[in-house]
């Protein structure tokens, strides 16, 4: 019990400081030991203050950095190497170096190849507009199972290492997007441009001004989305004058670079004194403004006479007594799918697509006699009648014929790299096109018209009467008027004088007094050899004409 009681007075009268001293002294007196050069006999370098064997790759502690341990090493784990001499060793040195080198340089080259790989996926995203998470769920997953199957599973590993996570894709294609942006800032700072804008409402009912760039760029024109913004309150020319002032103003341009301004003609556009284009104008004094051709086009299509409206009105109240109904839809689809149809469904028609009308047209006269079929129990539809009725089938086939040819007008002058010249020739040929259908349906020659030529080709011509056609004659003539309204012959003036571009060649044709004697000479001496793609030649004004 004496002894008990003494030990527990010592452990209580113990200092807690004389035992963190005592450690301490303890730890100074760990002595961290340094590699020598003679070290390399044994067949071991430094790595960090550590032995490293260079035969087996055994990292040893530093407490093992002394000759004698690192001799047992050897003799133990390397009998076969024990009696080499020093140079075996320095070469044996040299190769772990290269290796460690050409490590680094695999492992650097395979993060740069995984990271541009990243930004080729989320570009792809980004033009095909789709959630950012597809990348990592859908995207990633397929490549690694194809190149399982296709390769091996190394390979796999590697493509594995490709970033494509939600938030990855997104920065990528914000990166993408500052730099395109930068790049065309860059360019317009330097050169003169042309603008074309819009404002249009989207399906969610909000305001967007969109713009779009022409410049010259090199040997050719390029076009380019300038800006897209949202109208968050009103959409009138002073809001959109100071969504464009205020891009420019953050980006560095020159209105003075401004040479031409393209709209759609509406007043928030147009207005001489609080429209956009005059307050451009304001500040760009040489710009000048025009009216979109295809816009133009789309107007001057618009205008319908009584008759043939109320076809394209019950055309359209067919349409949608069969679209608008899932059952009856289904039912129809059902329908043409038993009888061997071309087509199996109906194609609505939306006013603000101009290419509806020909589309929906045309895909109501072909499937006429499964509607015939498909309305003929219907006691509560009226205009199933209509589907009988020759005449009405005359005038439909007509307008689905007239519409698509004006489909294919309006698509022709759509497309990067139309020049206004190309445009206008476009829209001169198809006004001599109205002349010669005119003449043609005068005589009854209906060959120019598929539609109405099938149609006819299956009925008796003698049963229209000449009244019939000459309705059609009567359309074809107002339409022919309202292109003369919105494309007359003396805008063909800056067009004409401007033509040598075409036809250096031409008599009578001067050199234009903004143009220097080199260009002028050039186009004249090269024209012959150019391609046809080739022939748009980097002038300072042509964007001017747009």
């Amino acid at each position: 019990m004496e002894r008990s009681a003494v030990r527990a007075e010592n452990i209580a009268i113990t200092d807690p400081e004389d035992d963190a001293s005592t450690s301490s002294l303890t730890v100074s007196k760990t002595k961290e030991r340094k590699y020598d050069e003679s070290y390399i006999s044994f067949g071991f370098v430094d790595s960090n203050g550590s032995p490293l064997c260079m035969l087996c790759s055994k990292l040893l502690p530093n407490s093992s950095m002394a000759p004698a341990k690192l001799r047992r090493h050897l003799e133990t784990v390397h009998p076969e190497s024990k009696d080499k001499n020093k140079e075996f060793f320095v070469r044996k040195k040299d190769q772990l170096l290269e290796s460690q080198k050409n490590m680094m340089h695999v492992t650097q080259t395979i993060n740069e190849k995984a990271t541009e790989a990243s930004y080729l996926v989320s570009y792809r995203i980004a033009q095909a507009g789709e959630a950012h998470t597809i990348a990592e769920n859908l995207i990633k997953p397929c490549v690694l199972d194809i190149t399982k199957c296709m390769l091996d599973k190394k390979s796999a590993k590697h493509l594995s290492t490709v970033p494509l996570s939600n938030d990855t894709v997104s920065r990528r294609i914000h990166d993408l997007a500052s730099y395109v942006k930068q790049e065309l800032v860059t360019r317009l700072q330097n050169t003169r441009f042309a603008l074309q804008m819009d404002e249009s409402t989207d399906v969610a009912g909000l305001a967007i001004l969109l713009v779009i760039v022409r410049y010259p760029y090199k040997s050719s024109f390029e076009e380019d989305m300038l800006m897209c913004s949202p109208l968050l309150t009103n959409t009138t020319g002073e809001e959109i004058f100071n969504k464009i002032n205020i891009f420019f103003e953050e980006n560095n341009l020159s209105w003075n670079n401004c040479i031409d301004i393209c709209t759609d003609g509406a007043k928030a556009m147009i207005c001489k004194t609080a429209g956009a284009v005059s307050q451009m104008k304001n500040k760009a004094p040489n710009c000048s403004s025009s009216h979109c051709i295809l816009h133009r086009q789309a107007l001057a299509m618009k205008q319908m006479p009584s008759n043939l409206k109320l076809v394209m009105d019950e055309a359209v109240k067919i349409i949608n007594f069969i679209k608008s109904r899932p059952l009856q839809s289904r039912l129809f689809s059902l329908l043409c799918e038993d009888y061997g149809s071309k087509h199996k469904t109906l194609l609505l028609h939306t006013e603000v697509r101009w290419l509806s009308r020909g589309k929906t047209l045309t895909r109501l006269f072909e499937l006429r006699a499964e509607l015939q079929m498909f309305l003929s129990e219907d006691t509560s539809f009226n205009l199933k009648d209509r589907l009988y009725d020759k005449n009405w089938l005359f005038r439909l086939s007509f307008m689905a014929d007239i519409f698509q040819k004006l489909n294919e007008l309006n698509l022709s002058l759509q497309g990067k790299q139309v020049t206004v010249f190309q445009a206008y020739n476009k829209i001169t040929a198809f006004k001599r096109k109205l002349d010669f259908w005119i003449i043609c349906i005068g005589k009854k020659e209906i060959e120019s018209f598929t539609l109405l030529s099938e149609f006819i080709s299956e009925n008796d011509l003698e049963m229209f009467e000449d009244d019939m056609f000459a309705e059609l004659v009567n359309y074809l003539s107002s339409l022919r008027a309202s292109f003369e309204k919105y494309f007359p012959e003396e805008h063909n003036t800056k067009i004409k004088v401007n033509s040598w571009i075409h036809n250096p060649f031409l008599p009578n044709l001067e050199k234009p007094e903004n143009m220097s004697n080199e260009i002028y000479e050039c186009a004249k001496q090269d024209f012959l050899l150019m391609q046809p793609q080739k022939q748009n030649i980097a002038i300072d004004w042509t964007p001017k004409l747009m």
